[in-house]
């Protein structure tokens, strides 16, 4: 057996530094930070004052925070929905394509890499020219536009959907072919069943970034018209950086956790692995 000497021993801290540094100062620090903060009132610049479970008792009773809450779950609905069912359409489509497929494959991906601040007010430009007044004026359509927007960016759970369908046994389809099997039963009952685990990873990262969905929000409508933008994650920024309730908001953003946990958790349960 290799044995190691106490210098040698300790010899990897160098090397780990900077993570563990980054890890304790930008994660673990201000994860801590938030949850002390919570059960306080804080607004950022005077010190803290202990209030208990004050700022989690008004969460009963906050009428924003329900409107936040039915905005954030009717988005992540129709995201994870429509988003997954395009995704692999997109990832069909591509898969069936033989030339210049690199080609497709580099203008679907594209939108992914764009800044969410540029693609945002390009949308508001485009918007703007295809409906007056714009669609995100109106308190009906703007959730709506901001679904929509949220299809153009797919190119990532795009990519791995793909790399799940080249890795099934091309065999398994050669095989269908002998029993005569119909393109959509080849799908149901050979791609689908072998997509499941890339299928919940996507689920999975959507449930987190759907959740946290923030950017285009508040760069193209700021929670309005009439709170019917107004994201669980932007209500958590205006509470803490607009009416300096930073204990307040803390409280909100430890109620995104364990929203976020409990929904993973849930698809962990749902969704086959095998």
């Amino acid at each position: 057996m290799l044995s190691l000497n106490k210098s040698q021993t300790y010899s990897y801290i160098p090397f780990i530094a900077p993570w563990l540094i980054g890890f304790l100062c930008l994660f673990l620090g201000p994860l801590l930070a938030s949850f002390y903060l919570s059960f306080t009132n804080f607004d950022g610049l005077n010190n803290p004052d202990w209030i208990n479970f004050a700022n989690y008792k008004r969460l009963i009773t906050d009428p924003n925070l329900l409107a936040s809450l039915k905005v954030t779950f009717s988005f992540a609905f129709w995201n994870l929905v429509l988003g997954t069912s395009f995704a692999i359409c997109m990832a069909l489509l591509l898969k069936s394509v033989n030339k210049a497929s690199g080609i497709f494959r580099s203008l679907l991906y594209i939108p992914t890499v764009v800044p969410l601040v540029a693609s945002s007010v390009t949308w508001i430009w485009i918007f703007k020219k295809l409906h007056e007044p714009s669609m995100l004026s109106d308190p009906k359509l703007a959730l709506p536009a901001l679904i929509i927007i949220s299809m153009w960016s797919l190119g990532n759970p795009m990519i791995i959907y793909l790399a799940g369908l080249q890795n099934i046994p091309q065999a398994l389809y050669e095989a269908a072919d002998i029993d005569a099997a119909s393109e959509w039963q080849k799908f149901w009952h050979i791609s689908l069943p072998s997509l499941s685990p890339v299928i919940l990873f996507n689920l999975v990262i959507g449930i987190i970034q759907v959740f946290q969905y923030f950017v285009p929000a508040y760069v193209m409508t700021s929670g309005g018209p009439k709170n019917s933008t107004l994201f669980y994650s932007l209500y958590i920024y205006q509470k803490a950086f607009e009416d300096f309730e930073m204990g307040y908001a803390s409280a909100l953003a430890w109620v995104l956790f364990l929203i976020i946990l409990f929904f993973t958790w849930l698809a962990f349960r749902l969704v086959p692995r095998d």
